[in-house]
């Protein structure tokens, strides 16, 4: 169970993923690059490609699985063969640019310029190499602030008042970011970046007060929440450099209401009240388009978006190379492609006098358990901890790779520590150090303790979905407080209804009661849900195989090994295939409980 501390957008709005060029490869798709993989893939030799249709699908498969060098050197490799093919070419590019290659990248724009497929892109690289060069005039005739598409006239507008403000339009440009019409969700982008050009260009007392308009509004923080902690961090640095200390730390809070023990917030309060220097984070045009990028690229971090997302943030790097923000973002989507290596790189680069180090120094722990360095992670982790023992997000990190680990008895002394350093004074934000306790003494069968931190979690946070999952499935299993934790479940669910392992654990449930035509719906709704996770394919299996319906019990439990099990489900998975289930007798027998170790959802997150 791994902790991710960078939040991702989930709008209410339809926000988009950037309409990227791929290419028609003849007979060669993305998909059949993917079936190929076993036979064709990133680890090919340049020698041994000796046709176009052969480059184009190597270079697919190296794109399926993120591996952006590989790509960019078979479609290259392909440019042998068909030099003159510009789709090979747009595609080269935009992996140039998902590399950070943006000097090489850019080459390719110039000579693309009439195809609209790569408008978008080729117009932000062209502005980015205008910016660079110091030609924000130029810059600012490019973006097109006309299109309908409502991300595109967002990021081209801020693009254009960041250009307009290096070029000295600064009042022009903070009020027609002001006046800017949209979605309800824009005037959180558009004020932080108005407030921050008016702050550039020296009128303290505007961007004062945008910047306070930018956060009255904390519903704000859920459409954008990187976007609204760095207004509350740029307004909370600007009243301490005005020397207006308890303000500074006021605003501070404002934001911790919403983002809880965040490292970035917890470092500037420490080093405003330590009277430490307090810099100015965007002091030019190029670190405002780069915030812009980084803005709408946080915005629609969400999965399936990775590529767009990781375009964005390099672009962003071509402006500020050394933004802590664009660095941990970017490290954050690298990790969630399964690169942790390039991660840790981007940790690294992140300056050690940036609010964010600490935070990139979670995230490097969390990065070296994701690469199986374990005992490394503990032991900087741990360090972490050392240095700063009231910093909970530290215990909680740490915590999931002991969990990872299935160090139980370590997890629950690692959480009681952070109880005890805590203390008496505790919110409803601690919510969370007594359900991993929950789960650490669960793991370790010692249920009275377990359910003690599990109840006071749902002191501290009624209604939380996890933990009354959590509750609620752990008593079914031993079969107590039957109504009451089906009721649990069933709340959870409510609150919860597209998560694919809460709507599991309620099935389970059922299947655990003998409801089976219960359990067979709700499974079915999790399949949906989570298709590729092997615990519910088992689940599924086992409760298809007691309606009667055991050809699709075998299809599940197939499933389930396609998806690589735990060693121990897949023991139970093949012996299932072999064998079947036992006939069922009056109670539920031990040998129907399917995975053993099955545990509910919050533990498979």
């Amino acid at each position: 169970m791994q902790q991710k501390w960078i939040r991702r957008l989930v709008a209410g709005t339809a926000l988009f993923a950037l309409a990227l060029p791929f290419i028609p490869a003849t007979t060669t798709t993305a998909a059949t690059a993917q079936d190929a993989a076993q036979s064709t893939g990133s680890e090919v030799p340049l020698d041994d490609i000796r046709t176009l249709s052969a480059a184009l699908l190597a270079s697919q498969t190296a794109e399926a699985d993120f591996d952006t060098r590989s790509a960019i050197a078979f479609y290259r490799k392909a440019l042998e063969f068909d030099p003159n093919n510009d789709q090979l070419r747009e595609r080269l590019m935009v992996d140039l640019f998902l590399a950070g290659e943006f000097d090489e990248g850019v080459k390719i724009v110039k000579s693309l310029e009439g195809d609209p497929a790569i408008s978008q892109v080729r117009d932000l690289a062209q502005i980015i190499e205008f910016m660079r060069k110091g030609d924000y005039d130029a810059a600012s005739k490019l973006p097109n602030i006309e299109t309908t598409n409502p991300i595109d006239r967002l990021l081209n507008s801020l693009m254009k008042a960041w250009a307009d403000a290096g070029a000295g339009r600064g009042e022009e440009a903070v009020a027609e970011l002001r006046a800017l019409e949209g979605p309800p969700w824009y005037p959180i982008f558009t004020e932080f970046h108005a407030a921050a050009i008016a702050e550039m260009t020296g009128d303290t007392d505007t961007a004062r007060e945008i910047y306070q308009s930018a956060i009255v509004d904390k519903s704000v923080a859920g459409a954008a929440p990187e976007t609204f902690v760095r207004a509350v961090a740029a307004l909370a640095a600007l009243e301490a450099r005005q020397g207006r200390m308890r303000t500074a730390l006021d605003t501070i809070a404002t934001g911790e209401e919403v983002v809880p023990n965040y490292a970035p917030l917890t470092a500037l309060r420490q080093r405003i009240e330590n009277g430490g220097p307090v810099p100015v984070e965007i002091e030019s045009a190029s670190q405002g388009a780069a915030a812009a990028l980084f803005s709408l690229g946080s915005a629609v971090n969400r999965d399936g978006a990775e590529e767009t997302v990781i375009l964005y943030m390099q672009f962003a790097r071509a402006l500020d190379p050394e933004n802590a923000w664009t660095l941990v973002t970017l490290g954050n989507v690298m990790e969630t492609i399964k690169k942790p290596e390039q991660a840790i790189e981007l940790y690294k680069l992140v300056p050690e006098n940036s609010p964010m180090r600490r935070l990139s120094e979670l995230q490097l722990g969390l990065a070296l358990s994701d690469m199986g360095e374990h005992k490394e992670a503990r032991e900087h982790l741990k360090a972490l901890i050392a240095e700063d023992p009231k910093n909970i997000r530290s215990y909680l990190a740490y915590g999931g790779v002991l969990s990872e680990d299935k160090a139980y008895k370590e997890m629950a002394a690692n959480y009681e520590e952070a109880l005890r350093a805590i203390g008496p004074a505790q919110s409803s934000n601690d919510w969370n150090l007594y359900f991993q306790l929950g789960i650490a003494y669960e793991r370790l069968k010692d249920w009275p303790k377990a359910e003690k931190a599990l109840k006071r979690a749902l002191e501290l946070q009624p209604n939380q979905p996890q933990v009354m999952n959590y509750l609620g499935y752990s008593w079914i299993d031993m079969n107590m407080n039957l109504e009451e934790g089906m009721d649990m479940i069933r709340n959870a669910v409510d609150l919860r209804p597209n998560d694919g392992y809460i709507v599991d654990s309620l099935g389970w449930a059922y299947y655990k009661l003998g409801q089976y035509d219960d359990a067979v719906r709700e499974l079915e709704r999790a399949i949906e849900l989570k298709p590729a996770d092997p615990t519910i394919n088992d689940h599924l299996g086992d409760a298809y195989w007691r309606v009667g319906r055991k050809t699709e019990a075998g299809f599940q439990w197939n499933r389930a090994l396609i998806n690589e099990p735990e060693a121990d489900l897949k023991a139970e998975v093949e012996k299932k295939l072999a064998d079947g289930l036992p006939e069922k007798s009056g109670a539920v027998p031990a040998a129907d409980k399917g995975n053993g170790d099955a545990k509910p959802a919050d533990d498979r997150s």
